[in-house]
């Protein structure tokens, strides 16, 4: 009894100091996620000396942290910002990983000396962007909707297939041969990608299914019981060796952009989550990590196959991938810049490490060094090469903000829009909305002061809106309010305008 205690308030402590952190991380401009690293360190044996060395239960727990990671980005991500980038995000996350896999290989064997398999290791664990890292940093920076997508949907993809290549090239390094060769084990990883993406559609829309004809006792229950279906579905997928990580993603995706009550309640439940599986992933790799055994070897070859990674492996693959969509210029080269590592690469690291490959100590201590420069470098910057390239408008409008009830009685849903600053909604009349039939605003709260609204109400910056709306015309009234808070009263002609235009 005393010693679970004694657990839950070092828990307590720990997260509470996460949350400073990460306080703190945002007022400076340093990512938080390597606050969370510092922090485990600080606890770990080189600071005050609480000891953890399991390989294999680093793993397995970084593992279950992934998982929630990427079912909270799937959850959170709008599959209208990612539709027009999945093509390029699908090459990057194979085609564009099997490239700079390649090139880093080549670079650690051949220029910096690595034994062939700590050079494909290295290659391997260092090629994936990091989930975690994206889903963080980049929302905060107003890049177009594609862009942002592209590198979302990268993230949440390209765990998959590199996992199964460090698992099979760390067997490989400790002597395990395989049956197949390399064409087989390439083989392996497209099915078994491709089965965790057919496992994410179906159990997927299984979900969406019975969560939509399932009345729960209390609205809290929606949340849980949508990010447990994700973990099924992870479990499912691994239980039957297809890629997990990819199942996870795409359930999460699609759960998270069909008609389900409780969705904004939904998204801060899992983005809570969302930080405590970040804040644990790091403490505990930073508990696992020995800061005074990296040598300045490590530390050199740590900062020398970054910067090729960087500048020449990472640019590489996405130009490989995006020329063939005419990606603009501009676009690839934030691409290239906006590849974040975190917490998946010294994950990755931990599977040789558990596997026993020679020179696996060595190898966790270069990423080790790796991610904390790199990251430095890259996530504070990003802002900056975004402006630099001319893709940040400060001006867009911040899209409306819709929670959704179920009136069951009446088959109808209860809209819960709250007016964002710069929105174009702001200014337009009640009467101006123009929403689908037997759609009606019915209540307004401005201050504090609820009132019903007449057709020439004018809506303003910060009102809420009640909404109530027809099952069947719930999606066609969200599109029109964002189509408004984008475009403004005229929204309907200017898209028609645009559109006419294209043709």
């Amino acid at each position: 009894m005393v010693e679970i205690d004694v657990i839950l308030l070092v828990a307590a402590v720990v997260l509470i100091a996460a949350i400073i952190a990460a306080r703190i991380g945002a007022r400076v401009g340093l990512p938080s996620l390597l606050l969370f690293l510092g922090l485990g360190l600080v606890m770990g044996d080189s600071g005050l000396g609480i000891p953890f060395d399991d390989a294999d239960l680093a793993q397995a727990l970084g593992f279950a942290a992934l998982v929630v990671i990427l079912a909270e980005g799937g959850l959170t991500t709008r599959w209208s910002d990612i539709r027009s980038s999945t093509m390029v995000a699908g090459l990057l996350a194979t085609v564009g990983v099997g490239i700079s896999v390649g090139l880093m290989t080549l670079f650690g064997h051949y220029v910096l000396g690595l034994p062939i398999w700590i050079a494909l290791l290295l290659g391997a664990v260092t090629s994936p962007t990091d989930a975690a890292a994206v889903f963080s940093v980049l929302r905060a920076v107003p890049i177009p909707a594609s862009l942002r997508g592209a590198l979302e949907a990268e993230s949440g993809l390209n765990d998959a297939p590199t996992v199964l290549l460090v698992v099979m090239a760390s067997s490989l390094a400790v002597g395990q041969p395989t049956e197949v060769g390399i064409l087989g084990i390439l083989g392996l990883i497209v099915i078994e990608l491709l089965g965790g993406v057919a496992i994410g559609v179906g159990l997927g829309w299984l979900g969406t299914q019975i969560l939509r004809r399932v009345a729960l006792p209390s609205s809290g229950l929606y949340p849980l019981s949508i990010l447990v279906w994700t973990i099924f579905t992870y479990g499912i997928a691994a239980l039957i060796h297809a890629s997990g990580f990819a199942a996870v993603y795409v359930c999460a995706l699609i759960l998270g952009n069909v008609q389900l009550p409780h969705r904004a309640a939904t998204r801060s439940f899992v983005e809570g989550i969302g930080w405590i599986a970040q804040i644990g992933l790091f403490v505990m790799l930073g508990l696992l990590a020995f800061p005074d055994r990296v040598t300045p070897r490590a530390a050199l070859i740590a900062i020398t196959a970054g910067l090729f990674l960087t500048l020449v492996a990472r640019p590489a693959s996405v130009v490989a991938c995006a020329a063939w969509f005419k990606v603009p210029a501009r676009y690839q080269v934030f691409l290239s810049w906006a590849g974040l590592r975190g917490a998946v690469p010294i994950v990755l690291a931990t599977i040789p490490l558990a596997q026993g490959v020679e020179g696996a100590e060595f190898l966790f201590d270069v990423v080790l060094v790796f991610v904390i420069v790199f990251t430095c470098l890259q996530g504070p910057t990003l802002p900056w090469v975004a402006r630099l390239l001319g893709l940040v408008d400060d001006e867009t409008a911040q899209d409306v903000e819709v929670e959704v009830a179920p009136l069951d009685k009446i088959s109808a849903d209860l809209l819960q829009v709250r007016i964002p600053p710069k929105s174009r909604l702001a200014g337009v009349e009640v009467g101006e909305l123009r929403l689908p039939k037997d759609t009606v605003v019915s209540l307004i709260i401005r201050e504090d002061r609820p009132f019903y609204p007449d057709a020439r109400e004018r809506i303003k910056v910060g009102d809420e809106l009640l909404i109530v709306t027809p099952e069947d015309k719930r999606d066609d009234t969200e599109e029109r309010l964002r189509a408004v808070g984008q475009r403004g009263r005229l929204a309907r002609w200017r898209s028609g305008t645009a559109r006419q235009s294209a043709s």
